[in-house]
């Protein structure tokens, strides 16, 4: 395999505590991987500060412009104290280079996952994203795309299509699975009618907000793109109730458009097509057959195209 196959081959121990030091920083050593597969983040301890948060970007996933709008729209939401963590600057830049990587620091944030079966914390989150919806309707993203068929549905069928994960005899079963279920996303959409876009957090899963004692805050803004409000509501949402609780605390501060919630369906078939291509892209990176190994198994693939035809069912 060329060195390229493992994007992170070269990116050692000794890597990350060089690249902190090349910002003027003084690592003392301490290094501790964080839960990050699409990227490596590294917490790095300080000899004399509190530690900081490495977070070393994918090759060829984000161009360097795309990345700078991340960065941007991150210290625009800090700016109005919309509680998120945003990347340091060290001369005036926030994506820096080293040993032919690029990367970001940022200040560390602890915290603990919400509690999603508490309707006081679901509101308080409801208000939060109201806030950092309004940030992000103030302008469109230039470079990171939008939450569409095409990045959701039609690369990652491709890649699963193109990977030695799925067994040959699935071929064509995948294939009519997955097509089913873009054209039923594809009518939910044209059944909803036009919406409207703004830039989102586009992973507002429960691990990507972390609770203190004095509320929550954002953390990775790596998959921001444009899309509708209710695609960073419904990972929080687990019921009917949680969801009507999220937008009592959202509808305080912003208005929400409930055509929105017809798209919850398709947005969670979206989700689950595109894991699958996702871990098949990703296969010859290292990290993933270790985090993953059910994908390697026919047995897998089998349930997951029965659970496609179950979401094109659902949504038809």
């Amino acid at each position: 395999m060329h060195v390229s196959d493992h994007p992170y081959a070269h990116l050692t121990p000794d890597l990350v505590l060089d690249a902190v030091a090349a910002c003027g920083l003084w690592p003392d050593g301490r290094l501790l991987a964080l839960n990050s597969y699409e990227n490596r983040v590294w917490q790095v301890g300080l000899e004399d500060g509190a530690p900081v948060v490495a977070k070393f970007y994918r090759p060829g996933r984000w161009s360097d412009a795309a990345i700078l709008e991340e960065h941007a729209f991150a210290q625009e939401l800090a700016a109005d104290e919309v509680p998120i963590v945003a990347p340091l600057l060290f001369g005036g830049r926030s994506l820096l280079r080293h040993g032919g990587y690029r990367y970001a620091l940022a200040p560390r944030r602890g915290g603990r996952a919400p509690t999603l079966e508490s309707r006081e914390q679901l509101e308080w989150l409801g208000r939060l994203l109201a806030r950092l919806h309004t940030v992000g309707a103030r302008r469109p993203f230039a470079q990171r795309g939008t939450l569409d068929r095409a990045t959701l549905i039609a690369q990652p069928m491709q890649a699963v299509l193109a990977s030695s994960l799925l067994p040959a005899h699935l071929h064509a079963a995948y294939r009519n699975a997955a097509l089913r279920v873009d054209a039923a996303v594809a009518a939910r959409l044209d059944a909803v009618g036009p919406l409207r876009s703004l830039r989102l957090h586009g992973d507002c899963h429960p691990g990507n907000i972390l609770w203190t004692d004095t509320g929550p805050h954002f953390v990775d803004l790596d998959d921001a793109r444009m899309g509708p409000a209710v695609q960073d509501l419904w990972m929080l949402a687990g019921d009917d109730a949680a969801m009507r609780a999220l937008l009592d605390g959202y509808t305080q501060l912003r208005d929400f458009d409930h055509a929105e919630l017809a798209l919850v369906p398709a947005l969670r078939a979206m989700r689950q097509l595109h894991y699958a291509g996702w871990i098949a892209q990703r296969w010859h990176d290292p990290a993933f057959p270790a985090a993953f190994p059910f994908a390697a198994e026919a047995r897998w693939w089998d349930e997951h195209i029965a659970d496609l035809h179950e979401l094109a069912e659902a949504l038809a």
